[in-house]
């Protein structure tokens, strides 16, 4: 584990977490008991989850975004026995302390407080991990969804679930390693390299946790954690600690390869970049694979309610089929279905994904009905539009809740999404229905451009003109000065955004 100056090795970081598992026994915690994480991604995040779920007991990810109402609000619904904490949300906390009276905290990173246990008194503990046996369908930790409508809901991860979601990321890997070696790029007798992963997404997010942090360890990698995310630091750790990995929100790579320090920086560990959490949009993947000599393009698509990945591509499938997020992985069965009536789509019409396998949560925390419309005769809804191609490679068209409906057309925001990135004034945007009396919706994307850029509404028009049918053609234009709103997952905030928006300034 690096963490700016600090290296913690893997027999430290065995100790710690024996000794994290031996105070946490000695208070009384038992299998079943929760305990609440919330803090940045500091080392000590992934030393507490790994004694948490070690000693049988459920890690609760606290978004570490929340102000006081969300984090009470999550404390209420998981009512976990312990709160690990740094300083921000300790400050938070205190707030709110007088309603949770009993709940114990250790504080990590932290002023002294006459209530609070520092973490380094935790680890004065014997580092003796306690002997039992874990269930594996027991709960290993509860994510909260985005939650980018109403409250949050707690996705039950199951032991099952976290350890069948990096058998496919290793199944991904494995098939890719194979390729190259089919394809001479490999040489079958070479050793391949240690993993050296940069967490660029939060600890309490499957992308990081699941995906990155649990692949990586497993084989014998090294976590680099990052206080925040910002391109130029990140390019300076490529360099530095030799990373052969580097996976967040598109946006990441993206501000990676045009940064002004990119030529000048040697990325030449690099083995992979790209993300999750939104489609890398078609440009992006022929960028990355262009500008960075010894990086292949890869993306996975998944969800909290998963544990981790659905679908995973990279490298040349990836390179000839920008557009897909790739098949699912041998773990699951997957349908296309008609979202009304449930009837499976012909090859290549778009309809809700529906995904069963071990990877699916068990449910939401103290939710039942929302368990029961998500989960249906263990097949879980995804609550994205897609499609399978004659390969069965899966391109998910968009969310069945972001979709425009105008005028009786389907339009799908992330088709065009990706024809507007396609223009090299454009950083970022994101595309949303805006009533309409006439068709019922209208097509309104918010835009950030690139500094120095003189891109207008007319010339973005005439742009996607050129790719996308005139009905798909944004109506409304709006060019905003800041990047746009994202959760804490790096999902743009669209409702947020487009309720701060006002028609009349629209383009």
């Amino acid at each position: 584990l690096v963490y700016q100056e600090e290296t913690l090795t893997y027999a430290q970081t065995h100790e710690n977490v024996d000794r994290i598992a031996a105070f946490m026994n000695a208070q009384g915690l038992a299998p079943g008991d929760r305990v609440a994480i919330a803090m940045r991604n500091f080392p000590e995040w992934m030393q507490c989850y790994w004694a948490t779920v070690a000693s049988g007991l459920t890690v609760v990810g606290m978004n570490a975004w929340w102000v006081e109402d969300e984090m009470n609000y999550a404390l209420n619904d998981s009512s976990p026995k312990l709160l690990i904490a740094d300083e921000e949300r300790l400050t938070r906390f205190e707030s709110i302390r007088s309603q949770h009276p009993s709940l114990p905290v250790v504080g990590v990173r932290t002023r002294d407080r006459d209530w609070v246990t520092p973490f380094g008194s935790v680890l004065q503990s014997p580092a003796r991990m306690p002997e039992l046996a874990i269930d594996p369908d027991a709960d290993a930790c509860i994510f909260y969804t985005s939650g980018t409508t109403g409250r949050p809901k707690g996705a039950q991860l199951t032991h099952r679930g976290c350890v069948s979601n990096v058998w496919s990321m290793l199944f991904s890997a494995g098939l890719q390693r194979i390729l190259g070696i089919q394809k001479g790029l490999i040489n079958a007798d070479d050793e391949p390299p240690i993993g050296c992963a940069l967490v660029t997404t939060p600890l309490f997010h499957v992308t990081a946790n699941n995906c990155a942090a649990q692949g990586t360890t497993l084989g014998g990698g090294k976590l680099v954690h990052m206080y925040k995310w910002e391109a130029g630091e990140a390019l300076k750790l490529i360099e530095r600690e030799h990373i052969t990995a580097v996976s967040g929100v598109p946006v990441m790579a993206r501000e990676i390869i045009s940064h002004p320090d990119f030529a000048k920086t040697d990325t030449s560990s690099l083995m992979t970049l790209g993300g999750g959490g939104a489609q890398l949009q078609p440009d992006l993947v022929g960028n990355i694979d262009q500008q960075v000599a010894t990086a292949r393009p890869n993306t996975g698509y998944g969800m909290t309610e998963t544990c981790g990945i659905i679908t995973s591509i990279s490298g040349d499938h990836f390179v000839d089929k920008p557009a897909s997020c790739g098949p699912a992985m041998p773990a699951y069965e997957s349908k296309i279905v008609n979202p009304d009536t449930g009837e499976e789509m012909p090859e290549g019409e778009p309809g809700e994904l529906w995904v069963r396998g071990a990877h699916v949560i068990r449910g939401y925390l103290n939710r039942e009905e929302a368990t029961a419309e998500t989960i249906i005769d263990g097949w879980l809804r995804t609550g994205d539009m897609a499609r399978k191609d004659e390969d069965d490679f899966l391109y998910i068209v968009d969310r069945i809740k972001d979709m425009v409906l105008r005028g009786g057309e389907n339009i799908y925001c992330a088709e065009v999404e990706s024809a507007i990135f396609d223009h090299d004034d454009v950083a970022e945007c994101t595309v949303f229905g805006v009533p309409d009396d006439r068709l019922g919706e209208e097509v309104g994307i918010a835009v950030f451009l690139k500094p120095g850029a003189a891109a207008t509404a007319d010339t973005l028009r005439e742009h996607c003109a050129t790719q996308l049918a005139k009905f798909k053609v944004p109506r409304y234009f709006w060019f905003v000065e800041e990047a746009l709103p994202r959760n804490a997952s790096g999902k743009f905030l669209k409702r947020e955004l487009r309720e701060s928006l006002d028609i009349s300034n629209a383009h």
